[in-house]
């Protein structure tokens, strides 16, 4: 009997050693992960125990549910080695109607700070699903407003309801058409939003600029104005002579196909006569100096009483000059 008692308090020191080695364990491995508090606006389906994950991953679990007034205190526990952002969003996820709900942490640090311990996470950065309940309510306000008690009081619903058939019977094909062009243009400018965005943001600065400058916009404005006025009152004259110009126009067509050789001809011999200027410049330009100053002559020369040109000269300067010999 000593002996099997003995080896059965052995045992259970044996079991009780492991339990409180494991116990152990266990308590040092979580002290090392971090809690981070995330207030809810409600957590219906998020208990003790339910995944923490990040992508789908599980990295830790839900340790306590409070209710805290108005908002819900849920405390998580993050494995320490999660790479969630320190700014992090929590999000209670459904994935269907009858599986457990789990808390999302959808930010990740990328190469910045990692979530602490003790960090919180305030109602603002957290979300929770519709219930169904709350589904259900919001139709039936939707059904009750365009109800009989509601839009459809007076039978408007019912009108519209009717026009509406009766404008798009027989437009199946046309408003499937216009659907799938609409949803093009969805794709186009998703496809360019970039651009579409960079437009605009140079919208913004051209109006900003026009609001700086709002004075000159509006004087710009009035000028404009009343140039239109002045066109209005004489559009008659505009269009006659708009006419009268397409006219000369197509006359000058005309005239320019029938003598395109002549046309060609003269302009070469004015190419050559404009080549003869731009070589001869230097000797216009003084000519074009020294003419003012002959006409004045001219004019100053002339006297109207005998109707003459009166001048002076040196007879001395055409006698020839003696020649002059080696002796004196």
């Amino acid at each position: 009997m000593t002996a099997t008692r003995l080896r059965l308090l052995l045992t259970v020191l044996v079991v009780l050693g492991l339990l409180l080695a494991t116990g152990l364990w266990w308590v040092l491995a979580r002290d090392g992960d971090p809690r981070v508090t995330a207030y809810f606006t409600r957590a219906v389906g998020v208990y003790p125990g339910s995944d923490v994950r990040v992508l789908g991953v599980r990295v830790g679990e839900v340790e306590a549910v409070t209710p805290r007034g108005e908002r819900v205190e849920v405390v998580l526990r993050v494995e320490r080695d999660a790479p969630v952002a320190a700014d992090t969003r929590a999000v209670v996820v459904a994935p269907s109607v009858v599986a457990d709900r789990y808390v999302q942490l959808p930010d990740l640090a990328a190469g910045g700070p990692r979530i602490a311990d003790g960090a919180m996470i305030p109602a603002g950065r957290t979300a929770t699903p519709v219930e169904l309940d709350q589904l259900y309510a919001s139709l039936n306000d939707l059904v009750t407003a365009l109800g009989p008690d509601g839009a459809n009081a007076r039978g408007a619903l019912s009108d519209l309801l009717d026009t509406g058939a009766a404008n798009l019977h027989g437009n199946g094909a046309a408003f499937n058409e216009s659907v799938r062009h609409v949803a093009d243009l969805a794709r186009t400018l998703a496809g360019s939003e970039d651009d579409l965005f960079g437009t605009v943001e140079q919208l913004s600065r051209f109006t900003g600029m026009l609001a700086g400058n709002d004075s000159r916009v509006r004087q710009a404005t009035d000028q404009l104005a009343r140039v239109w006025q002045t066109l209005s009152a004489d559009r008659d004259e505009l269009s006659a002579a708009l006419r009268t110009l397409g006219t000369a126009l197509g006359e000058i067509q005309a005239f320019i196909r029938d003598n395109r050789a002549a046309v060609k001809s003269n302009v070469d011999k004015l190419a050559g006569t404009t080549q003869l200027l731009t070589d001869q410049r230097a000797s216009l330009a003084e000519a074009l100096d020294a003419a003012p100053l002959a006409a004045d002559n001219v004019l100053r020369a002339f006297d109207p009483d005998s109707g003459t040109l009166q001048g002076r000269t040196n007879l001395l300067e055409y006698l020839p000059v003696p020649a002059t010999g080696g002796e004196g």
